[in-house]
């Protein structure tokens, strides 16, 4: 059985999320280790962005568990 085409794109979604996430916490730590304040953009991309993505991912896994059951 093929697997249905939302799948794919949404898990790379969730990995794009992820690693401009961790980018973002990178970014926010760099800037505070030079003494400065990040913006409130990247800070809510860093605080955001890794629950989203666990959030998709156990979404995949989920229906994953749930189409392998099906078979």
């Amino acid at each position: 059985m093929t697997s249905p085409g939302y799948r794919r794109p949404m898990m790379i979604v969730a990995a794009v999320i992820a690693v401009l996430s961790l980018a973002a916490v990178g970014a926010v730590m760099a800037i505070a280790f030079n003494g400065g304040v990040a913006p409130v953009w990247i800070t809510s991309i860093a605080l955001y962005g890794l629950p989203v993505a666990f959030m998709l991912a156990v979404v995949l896994v989920l229906d994953a568990v749930r189409q392998r059951r099906r078979q």
